[in-house]
């Protein structure tokens, strides 16, 4: 969702953005707890180039809630 604002706002329509996500849960106490996530996007966007999308993704992902640090790894495609 974040992405998605932010290319409107760039006045950039995207045709398709999918995001899948892949987490690593560990035991902990009597429940599990989230130790890696990753996560792949596949975007289409008429009229942006990669560079332009790899820093809009990348400024967009610094805005999610959640996992930090070296457990989080961001694995963009456009």
């Amino acid at each position: 969702m974040a992405l998605a604002f932010q290319l409107q706002g760039g006045g950039y329509t995207p045709t398709e953005l999918s995001t899948e996500a892949a987490v690593t849960l560990d035991p902990e106490g009597q429940g599990f707890r989230i130790t890696r996530s990753a996560l792949t996007l596949r975007a289409n966007v008429p009229n942006l180039d990669q560079a332009t999308f790899a820093r809009m993704a990348g400024e967009a992902e610094k805005k999610l809630p959640g996992l930090q640090g070296p457990q989080r790894r961001n694995n963009t495609r456009c």
